[in-house]
């Protein structure tokens, strides 16, 4: 089998290079008073299980690594059954921080893999289309992620004392699907680990190399589950998808 072959999947007459998603599901939920958030309700149905059934109707996904604590390995496999997640799944263990669960969560995906892109468990309201949005700008740039202008004004603070106010214009708050070149995402994460660079999403670790990310337009409704409150406002969102016409 050549090259392109390996790298590209049929979808019907379309073909597209191969992607595999890594969900970040390994976190310790600590602000959700010690209950595991992606296993708490969301109108019925699993904070992770919202998430993976995203994934699995995305056209261009074609694998879901989920890296997990080891306490939930087999919980998280019997969500993809119970809400019949297709698409092939390995849940594998994750680290101790995000950078090490994405890291080990990158070399257990598919080898010929073109692109990877790494999603929040804990964002269950991220459309299909805005996962193929950005795995298409991946396609094209190398590196994309979904985005949103930052409504409040944004202060610069030291020891409780303002030191300057960006300009809000230039601000967007960065969310998941973040979508690399495969190759690119597994040496900006293994550079990251030799530094000890405590970065904050896979965009910093690419940056740090200096290659340039692009953005797509995001969405206010593709939240982060971090507090009570939040699953309060995404139950409401996901009401009113429900109720739309």
């Amino acid at each position: 089998m050549g090259l392109f072959s390996r790298l590209f999947r049929r979808k019907g007459q379309a073909e597209h290079p191969l992607c595999s998603v890594i969900v970040a599901a390994a976190g310790s939920s600590s602000r959700m008073g010690g209950e595991n958030k992606l296993l708490q309700p969301l109108e019925g149905v699993p904070v992770l299980a919202h998430t993976l059934m995203a994934l699995n109707a995305s056209e261009l996904a074609d694998e879901i690594v989920v890296a997990a604590r080891e306490e939930d390995l087999l919980a998280f496999g019997d969500l993809c059954k119970i809400y019949g997640v297709t698409k092939p799944v390995k849940i594998v263990r994750g680290g101790e921080t995000r950078l090490e669960s994405v890291y080990l969560a990158s070399l257990e995906c598919r080898e010929d893999a073109a692109f990877l892109a790494v999603h929040d468990g804990a964002r269950p309201l991220a459309s299909p289309d805005l996962i193929d949005r950005t795995i298409a700008l991946a396609h094209r740039t190398n590196a994309a992620a979904p985005a949103v202008p930052v409504k409040d004004t944004i202060k610069v603070v030291r020891d409780g004392r303002v030191e300057s106010t960006p300009d809000r214009d230039s601000l967007r708050a960065i969310q998941t699907p973040q979508v690399f070149d495969a190759a690119l995402l597994r040496a900006a994460l293994e550079s990251a680990r030799t530094a000890g660079e405590a970065v904050t999403d896979d965009c910093c670790a690419v940056e740090r190399l200096g290659k340039e990310i692009y953005l797509t337009d995001g969405s206010y409704e593709n939240i982060k589950i971090t507090t009570p409150e939040d699953l309060v406002l995404a139950a409401e969102l996901l009401h009113q998808r429900e109720v739309q016409p």
